[in-house]
């Protein structure tokens, strides 16, 4: 008998269905990208910002797979504003409808809000979700280690840096950072919420930050609840911390943010 699908495995699955249905030719979307204004740097902006203390990615999520409805009546530019007025030094954006109640309106709509580097948080299985990225405004797009290939971890990665976009290779052990900075990753970071279970385990963050490369911007990834968190990744060598659900139901997001910032 096989296993009983895990959250990635659902998500995935419904991610690379979509992909197989999509005709649209990529020469197209790369063309158009490539006449696009040059985005916003979301990596030097994170080193920049950790010079001064350590850098915080805030998110615009409304729900997730394991928690439910999180803010799903958030309002992007109000929550966006209210981040870039604590201190974030870039946002990560939900895009997917389907698990997470995100969109691509959410993206342009925080984004114009705020004026801050984006990352686009979602799936990305093609190369036309990389393209697509580029497209909606996002300076940033996210590739799971865990849910590509070898081959598509590298084609996605060039494919990213030949539009402009900076790419947050995502890791969680010593074998997928070493695909990573195989493929020429300089912005890394450790999701501390395993993609199978989706339980946080801080240690891992913690082992990861003293093995990485110092050519790398590293990021920790979920699970910072609080100042304390954030310290102790800083000390393990993080430069930006990427928080979601801890700031998206703070009472005050902007006070949130700048208990991080000024850890």
């Amino acid at each position: 008998m096989s296993p009983p699908a895990t959250y990635l495995d659902r998500i995935l699955d419904w991610h690379r269905r979509r992909a197989s249905d999509d005709q649209r030719r990529r020469d197209d979307l790369e063309a158009r990208c490539l006449t696009m204004s040059p985005p916003r740097g979301f990596r030097s902006r994170l080193a920049s910002d950790s010079r001064d203390g350590l850098s915080v990615i805030t998110e615009i999520k409304r729900r997730s797979p394991s928690k439910g409805d999180l803010n799903a009546d958030l309002d992007p530019a109000e929550m966006a504003e209210n981040y870039r007025q604590g201190g974030a030094s870039c946002l990560s954006v939900l895009t997917d409808e389907e698990f997470f109640g995100g969109s691509i309106q959410d993206l342009q709509i925080a984004s114009a809000a705020s004026g801050l580097p984006v990352l686009r948080k979602d799936f990305t299985v093609s190369a036309l979700d990389v393209l697509d990225a580029r497209l909606m405004g996002a300076d940033c797009v996210l590739l799971i280690a865990a849910a590509l290939s070898d081959r598509e971890l590298a084609e996605f990665h060039g494919l990213a840096r030949a539009v402009g976009l900076d790419a947050l290779v995502e890791i969680h052990d010593e074998a997928e950072l070493e695909r990573a900075v195989g493929v020429g990753a300089d912005l890394i970071g450790v999701n501390q919420r395993d993609l199978v279970t989706f339980r946080v385990d801080h240690e891992r963050a913690l082992r990861m930050g003293s093995v990485m490369p110092d050519s790398v911007v590293r990021v920790a990834e979920s699970g910072v609840r609080d100042a304390a968190d954030a310290r102790s990744l800083r000390d393990a060598g993080y430069q930006a911390v990427l928080v979601g659900e801890s700031i998206v139901t703070a009472s005050d997001p902007r006070a949130a943010v700048r208990e991080l910032r000024t850890v």
